[in-house]
């Protein structure tokens, strides 16, 4: 199989405007998440795809490899399935921009989903970490998953899920690390199709392929990380990073 990965890159945020540009440890964000990716040795080929000048620029003109988008686009699948759709590949793995410290055993966990799967039963993969503070259970910015008892994915959302009717229960919570390990043809379908109500309410991209039907498989991880999200995140980054 030929394996690359592909970091979407957006100089605009919501929450902390050209935070990727922002300095970690005397890189950029963009730059170090690069960096650690290349790193890996797990990938044919890394890219980041990116719809802006100053992140391009700051990848190639520090010896990285970088893809302008064409289009505007609404979230990274979408950016990505546009760069990969004339390129030879089997699968792609989406890192995160804003996740500078990747790990190499979590990617390598999601690529090995694809090894063993013979019969092509898996459209694409994704990483969960088990959760237990309150607070970050009830964060909507935190986005939990369910599973079934194979680990594939029911159901993404922003609220908290299972709701806890029975508090004498014992159920684990998940959150869903934003890391993703496609079949170039699912990529490409989601592409392709256009977004429904599930995807639309909660702003939320994995659930397009849930609404059309296909599976996603989760893998655990122990692994964090810090996803710089606020001026704080990197603060802590930066600290982390020392």
């Amino acid at each position: 199989m030929k394996i690359i990965s592909m970091i979407p890159a957006r100089y605009s945020a919501t929450r902390f405007p050209g935070k990727l540009m922002q300095d970690l440890g005397g890189k950029t964000v963009i730059r170090r998440t690069y960096e650690a990716t290349v790193a890996t040795n797990l990938f044919d080929d890394v890219f980041v795809v990116t719809d802006s000048d100053i992140i391009y620029k700051e990848i190639v003109n520090n010896g990285g490899k970088a893809i302008m988008s064409i289009k505007e686009h609404d979230c990274g699948s979408d950016r990505i399935a546009e760069a990969v759709e004339d390129l030879d590949i089997d699968i792609v793995i989406n890192v995160q921009g804003d996740e500078p410290f990747t790990d190499a055993e979590s990617l390598k966990k999601l690529i090995e989903v694809f090894k063993d799967d013979y019969d092509n039963t898996i459209d694409l993969a994704s990483l969960m970490v088990h959760i237990t503070d309150d607070e970050e259970i009830k964060n909507p910015n935190t986005v939990k998953v369910i599973v079934d008892n194979t680990n594939f994915a029911l159901y993404f959302s922003r609220s908290v899920i299972p709701f806890p009717r029975d508090k004498t229960v014992d159920v684990k919570y998940y959150k869903h690390k934003g890391v993703y390990a496609f079949r170039k043809a699912a990529l490409l379908d989601f592409y392709r199709l256009p977004m429904l109500a599930l995807e639309a309410s909660e702003k939320l991209e994995q659930l397009r392929y849930l609404e059309y039907g296909k599976r996603i498989k989760m893998v655990e991880t122990d692994v964090q990380g810090i996803e710089i999200d606020t001026p704080e995140d990197l603060e802590r980054a930066n600290k982390l990073w020392k």
